[in-house]
């Protein structure tokens, strides 16, 4: 018994032996060739009812996307698989309990989105490049960018949203966000259950009027989210109540909407039961605050001004 044990450790050990000794082409065709089997991996992952094994085993996810990107630097795939990784667990598991942390986790998965978006030639250098020269590279993408141009604006967004009040600097990031925001609409606003529409909706509900926010346009945007989606994407609605309803003091809305998060069937939407699951204790978390939210004469507005 202690033979087999022992024999059964060698295989493994042996396995990352070889591999140091292989060449990097050869390497990187080995991670190539893996792309099925980490496509089926990503949709046993998101198929996944059970939130606290999905949650256990992230972290460790993310470090072999990090060691196999360290392997094949230029797998655009692998970029943009580490870029969803990671703003995933950041939205579903960090953010509401440490933003600055959540705030890089989202600044690497935009690092390795935009590692993936400037393989298209025409983009530059996104984080070097002048506003102009990103606009005009925006221009010259295609259908074919929209994923890596995707997790790149949400990425961006994200770690804008979250890390502006611990380093002021990246609010110079703003205009070339908010082109992507523009670029990603025109290309493909079904993509991702109608994703960028939930960006321009919580865009224009958390700014003021004069910073360019706009709360009948913001609800249109999440209106069509909702049709693309047909409703099933649950992360939308918790968007919804956390932005639109707290701007517009819509207690009532707010309550009735998370509600629904909670009570929402688990066969919902079977693909993307994971992030529907993982959403309802970030829903129940966010009804508990319910009274903070919606203090009286909107004092919670006052005391949190968005950028």
């Amino acid at each position: 018994m202690v033979k087999i044990q022992k024999q059964t450790l060698l295989i493994p050990l042996l396995a990352i032996m070889l591999m140091g000794c292989t060449s990097a082409a050869r390497t990187e065709l080995m991670i190539s060739n893996m792309k099925p089997i980490m496509e089926k991996m990503s949709i046993s992952t998101n198929q996944n009812k059970d939130v606290e094994t999905v949650r256990q085993a992230m972290p460790a996810s993310l470090i072999q996307l990090d060691g196999f990107i360290e392997a094949s630097p230029d797998n655009r795939d692998l970029l943009l698989r580490a870029a969803e990784a990671y703003s995933g667990y950041a939205f579903l598991f960090v953010e509401d309990n440490d933003k600055w942390r959540a705030a890089k986790l989202h600044k690497k998965a935009r690092d390795y989105a935009l590692r993936a978006l400037k393989q298209n030639e025409a983009m530059g250098d996104p984080l070097a490049c002048s506003n102009d020269e990103f606009e005009k590279g925006l221009q010259e993408l295609t259908k074919d960018d929209a994923r890596a141009l995707f997790f790149s604006t949400n990425s961006w967004l994200s770690y804008l949203g979250l890390g502006w009040k611990f380093d002021m600097s990246i609010v110079n990031d703003r205009p070339k966000v908010l082109s992507m925001m523009d670029r990603m609409m025109e290309l493909d606003d079904t993509f991702n259950f109608g994703a960028i529409h939930v960006m321009f909706g919580s865009y224009h509900s958390i700014k003021s009027n004069d910073m360019g926010g706009d709360l009948e346009l913001a609800k249109v945007h999440f209106d069509k989210a909702f049709q693309i989606s047909e409703s099933k994407f649950l992360p939308w609605h918790l968007l919804f109540a956390k932005y639109y309803c707290v701007q517009t003091q819509d207690r009532e809305l707010f309550v009735s909407t998370l509600n629904k998060i909670i009570n929402a069937p688990e066969d919902l939407l079977p693909e993307k039961a994971f992030a529907n699951e993982a959403t309802k204790e970030k829903a129940k978390r966010l009804l508990d605050k319910v009274d903070i939210f919606f203090e009286k004469d909107g004092a919670y507005l006052k005391k949190n001004q968005y950028l």
